[in-house]
């Protein structure tokens, strides 16, 4: 469940957990991922291959940081974003306490690799963790989305331009 929006940077929230996407093939050294690999976890920006719906952790200091791998660099990122999501978040082990999430899919090679935001966010809203997504929309804007759209059925976007 999303607790709540920040539209603050992650990285300087001094969060206990962080959350990202990464891709398959391991290779991780762009976006959001490639600033973890260059600046907590070198070895992830060529972990090597991994299963849809794996969730890699690593604790660097006071930060646990997840990859939740949910995309191919070669097939995209599939028809059933909204279940990868919410699989890969309800894995990760977090003692209860809020995992911090950046807004996955919304960067180059998310868009690229044709992730749909609005289904992603769904899942986040599905899985049993309490996230706080860091991210320019707001809280009602995506529950709004949700209620209208509780499958993948004809999906559109919350994000404001």
């Amino acid at each position: 469940m999303i607790i709540k929006t920040e539209p603050s940077d992650i990285l300087k929230q001094n969060a206990k957990h962080i959350a990202f996407a990464i891709n398959t093939e391991g290779f991780n050294d762009s976006g959001f991922a490639g600033e973890i690999a260059r600046t907590a976890w070198p070895e992830l920006a060529n972990i090597g291959n991994n299963e849809i719906g794996e969730v890699l952790s690593k604790q660097v200091g006071d930060t646990t940081y997840h990859a939740l791998v949910c995309h191919t660099l070669r097939n995209g990122w599939g028809t059933n974003q909204r279940e990868v999501i919410k699989t890969c978040f309800d894995k990760i082990d977090a003692n209860n306490e809020p995992i911090n999430s950046i807004a996955i899919g919304t960067g180059f090679i998310g868009q690229l690799s044709g992730a749909n935001v609005p289904e992603i966010v769904c899942g986040m809203l599905e899985s049993k963790q309490k996230i706080i997504l860091h991210a320019n929309f707001s809280l009602d804007d995506i529950n709004e989305y949700y209620k209208s759209h509780p499958s993948n059925e004809n999906p559109k976007t919350f994000i404001r331009k």
